[in-house]
């Protein structure tokens, strides 16, 4: 509601300034004051104008004020300090407006209904998910929730690297290592007992011993990758194998987080559809890549003078270093990373003039289908959703990535898509390490240097990391003793829901208050806390809400929510709510109704945490304002009923609040 004000707001002042001063298309910004003794709405315009009117900016703002009118829902409008033009709302009435709107909502104009695409998890299919890639996917699906919630059309894409070194080497491991055949790698993953994806993270960390030991074993490698690639051969037959029940473990996890996706494009689709193919032809006869004659690079398609920041240079620690002049086919015919992401980038934006064909890999207990990539045509008699075609690509890759998204950009660039090149955005984050205190919680040696960082990388190859499934059932396993302890008389089945649904508020909180660009020392002791700045400490203020109308009920039973939301619309209490004596009510039902505000403001600066700060900041307020207002016992039978529609106000924009961060509220904590 209060977005809606603030959208009334600037285009009223908008129309203004053109009538006016004929200013056009100027950036209205508006702010929100400190305190609600200044206003509602601060609007610092008049500073911007100075320099272009030459005149200060008191004068203007002043001038602006006396002339512009009544604006609808706005009760009066003052001038302050140098030139801030402050505007008051109408207290009773956005009361009235905020008692009866929908706050899981965004009451805003028609937003563009081109496609946005957000690609995030990608985790490689060779092994278990980790919690580094729980941060991605939980920012990735945060930021699908907020473009949602702002009208967004989202798609979201996860990615698979089927055919990747990560894959290959564990297909060495199975072929090399511990031998066993296509048939019996089969049994292992239909077998029960054995947590595949588990055992293929033991497996690939043994897999980087065996080449330590005897370099000349690295061959093994190139050869099996050269083979998954081609495709139609056992190695291949055995690589899909692994990675497809390798994706389906990931899918599992990430479900444990409340995470879907709508589509899984496969590299090995790329590689087989001839993507590529058309896109390296593309690629040579614009020029954006030549063949190398001599030196280092001799027999490899180059892309040359790579542009990119001293920051990129530094955070390019990946296996693909910082190069000016960067291969995009090696010289035995092999595709790198960023050759094939191209390719990939190009299909996404409708560029390539190719399309995948579809099957059904995943239908979730919702409904809703996962599809997958494929080669062949389908057989399912249900069409497919038409995928690509996007507007705007958004990747959620890490901060070492930055290289490599910037050599996909001009490679766009190079091609002539400059449109799509400006809406291809890196959403990039820091990684998530473990601190040593939690490497000697989970009995990981580390060398005296090691114990004195501040936080130790996470590193599969070394078996070095906090795999998420054991992650999750650790903090299930805590919120359950806590559940027993407070709920001993609910049903098993009932407490181990709860647990699950704090557990996951916990963790999701955890990965999303942290800003993007901050590395995340993770830490058993301060990711199992339920007090401070955490989920559980959100949910809990939801629950005591509806505790609340649960007490309420039962004094009354012919009490409902509807009724009363019906009826403070009609009769807004606003002695309830007018001058100073009521600013701390009424700061706590302003900050219920800016959940719009923050949420453009998130999705604008790509920080899901201005959310996750924003739902704390509210329940921080709620509780205050519930051990301060004796609700229930409250013997003014109007004012008990105000301060009732301030607790569901409050309610409402929690949960709303959680659910984009894709946190659920439990019915009992």
């Amino acid at each position: 509601m209060y977005h809606t004000i603030q959208q009334r707001v600037r285009e009223r002042v908008s129309e203004f300034l053109k009538l006016e001063f004929g200013i056009e298309h100027l950036d209205l910004k508006l702010e929100i004051p400190p305190q609600v003794e200044f206003g509602e709405v601060a609007l610092p315009v008049a500073f911007d104008l100075a320099k272009r009117l030459k005149k200060p900016p008191r004068v203007i703002a002043q001038h602006i004020a006396e002339t512009i009118g009544p604006l609808d829902g706005i009760e009066k409008i003052v001038v302050a300090g140098g030139g801030y033009i402050n505007l008051y709302l109408q207290r009773s009435n956005f009361f009235a407006l905020l008692s009866d709107a929908r706050l899981d909502q965004l009451e805003t104009s028609p937003r563009p209904s081109d496609k946005v695409i957000v690609e995030h998890t990608n985790i490689n299919p060779n092994k278990s998910a980790h919690i580094g890639h729980l941060r991605n996917a939980a920012l990735g699906d945060s930021f699908v929730r907020l473009l949602r919630f702002l009208g967004r059309t989202v798609e979201v894409q996860n990615y698979i690297d089927n055919t990747g070194v990560q894959v290959a080497d564990v297909v060495v491991g199975f072929e090399h290592i511990v031998n066993l055949s296509k048939d019996q790698v089969a049994s292992l993953i239909d077998d029960p007992q054995v947590k595949f994806d588990f055992y293929c993270w033991d497996l690939y960390a043994r897999v980087s011993h065996f080449y330590e030991e005897d370099p000349s074993r690295l061959s093994l490698r190139a050869e099996t990758l050269h083979n998954i690639e081609r495709g139609g051969n056992p190695t291949s037959e055995l690589g899909d194998l692994v990675a497809t029940a390798i994706v389906r473990a990931h899918i599992a996890t990430m479900l444990r987080l409340n995470i879907q996706y709508d589509l899984m494009p496969r590299e090995s689709d790329i590689l087989h559809l001839k993507f590529w193919e058309k896109a390296f032809n593309l690629l040579k006869e614009n020029g954006a890549i030549v063949l190398e004659s001599e030196g280092k690079n001799r027999g490899c398609w180059v892309m040359k003078g790579i542009e990119s920041t001293e920051k990129d240079k530094q955070d390019s620690t990946t296996e693909e270093s910082y190069d000016e002049d960067k291969v995009i086919v090696r010289s035995n015919g092999t595709v790198t990373y960023v050759g094939k992401d191209i390719a990939y980038q190009l299909w996404k934006f409708g560029l390539l003039g190719k399309n995948f064909f579809y099957r059904k890999f995943h239908v979730y207990k919702d409904g809703h289908v996962l599809w997958m990539s494929s080669s062949q045509p389908g057989t399912d008699p249900e069409p497919s959703p038409r995928f690509g075609g996007a507007r705007e690509v958004y990747n959620v890759i890490d901060v070492r990535q930055a290289y490599l998204q910037n050599i996909v950009v001009q490679g766009l660039r190079a091609l002539g898509f400059n449109d799509a090149a400006d809406h291809s955005i890196h959403f990039d984050y820091e990684m998530v390490a473990l601190s040593p205190r939690c490497c000697a919680d989970l009995g990981i040696d580390l060398s005296a240097e090691d114990r004195k960082r501040p936080y130790v990388e996470v590193s599969g190859r070394k078996g070095l990391g906090v795999k998420a499934d054991q992650l999750i059932d650790q903090l299930i396993a805590k919120a359950l003793l806590e559940v027993e302890k407070r709920h001993s008389a609910l049903p098993a089945q009932e407490q181990e829901r709860i647990a699950r649904q704090i557990a996951v508020g916990g963790l999701r909180y955890f990965l999303l208050k942290y800003t993007l660009h901050s590395v995340i020392a993770f830490d058993f002791d301060e990711a199992l806390s339920f007090e401070g700045e955490t989920g559980p400490y959100i949910q809990y203020a939801v629950v005591r809400s509806k505790n609340i109308f649960r007490k309420y009920a039962e004094e009354k039973p012919a009490f409902s929510l509807e009724g009363l939301r019906a009826r403070m619309r009609r009769c807004p209490s606003g002695k309830f709510l007018d001058g100073a004596a009521n600013n701390e009510v009424w700061g706590l039902i302003l900050l219920a109704s800016q959940l719009g505000v923050l949420s453009t403001q998130a999705v604008a600066s790509r920080e899901p945490a201005v959310v996750a700060k924003y739902a704390f900041a509210l329940a921080q307020h709620f509780n205050n304002f519930y051990h301060k207002h004796r609700i229930l016992p409250e013997p003014d039978p109007e004012r008990k009923e105000f301060l009732l529609m301030v607790v569901d106000i409050v309610m409402r924009s929690l949960e709303a609040s959680l659910s984009l961060l894709g946190i659920e509220v439990p019915e009992k904590m």
